[in-house]
């Protein structure tokens, strides 16, 4: 009996292959979810236009959007590689979705790359948003684009780690509760609508945080034309190397 002849070559893909795919995926199921787009697009764009059309925070001198801007694109980020990626993995791994993805030919190290990649397509797509409704609102942004860029990727890693962590130790339940009170005790706390300035001497430590560095540094390079600010970015890296390797040391996959 001679071997058949089979179209296509029946075997896996290339690794980039399957990375491009499971990508294309992942962000259509993330653009497709209505609670992601609620987190990831509609509450950062009612909060821009909101308070900076309404004069109901202290902003300080300038116009309100130009201290707004930044912040709420560090919010953006947080909201898709945090909140967004923690709540999304957790109901996979409690679904078994994970499991089952991690016994095909997809290794599991370009199942989290291609989440990663997914997380930095949406963040492309809210960051060209929110700034077109900024612009609109009469935003006048300076500085250098590669420390925001800079900025950016240290805030998405950041929270990434942080999200995958608690997506890979916490029932999906928790995930969901904790993930949301974490996204609202950070949006009132963390210097993205109200300065740091307004919580006293709490503030220096509300600095610390990961959404106060990327909040701030964003601040320092849109509206004030600094370079890149150091000790953000540096704040930022730290809590990227924490997240992640927690993550990768304590991530479950059941």
């Amino acid at each position: 009996m001679s071997a058949g002849t089979y179209s296509p070559q029946p075997g896996a893909a290339p690794v980039g292959r399957m990375i491009a795919a499971q990508t294309a995926l992942e962000t259509r199921m993330l653009l497709r979810n209505g609670e992601q787009l609620l987190l990831t697009v509609v509450i950062p764009s009612l909060l821009l236009v909101l308070f900076s059309t309404v004069d109901v925070v202290d902003t300080g001198e300038g116009k309100a959007v130009d201290f707004l801007a930044p912040g709420v694109l560090a919010l953006a980020v947080m909201s898709t590689a945090f909140t967004g990626q923690a709540i999304a993995t957790g109901f996979e791994r409690r679904y078994g979705v994970l499991k089952r993805l991690g016994a095909s030919p997809l290794p599991r190290w370009a199942l989290m790359t291609a989440k990663t990649l997914s997380v930095l397509v949406t963040e492309v797509l809210q960051v060209v948003l929110l700034t077109l409704i900024a612009l609109g609102l009469g935003w006048s942004p300076h500085g250098d684009p590669l420390s925001v860029l800079l900025l950016l990727v240290l805030g998405t890693a950041a929270f990434s780690g942080l999200g995958l962590l608690m997506a890979g130790t916490l029932r999906a339940e928790a995930t969901l509760a904790a993930a949301n009170l974490v996204f609202l005790l950070l949006l009132v706390g963390g210097g993205v609508i109200v300065p740091l300035e307004k919580f006293g001497a709490a503030g220096d430590v509300l600095a610390l945080l990961p959404i106060a560095a990327l909040s701030d540094g964003l601040r320092d390079v849109l509206q004030d034309g600094a370079g890149l600010p150091w000790a953000d970015a540096g704040i930022l890296a730290v809590w990227a190397v924490l997240g992640l390797g927690a993550a990768a040391r304590f991530f479950r996959w059941e």
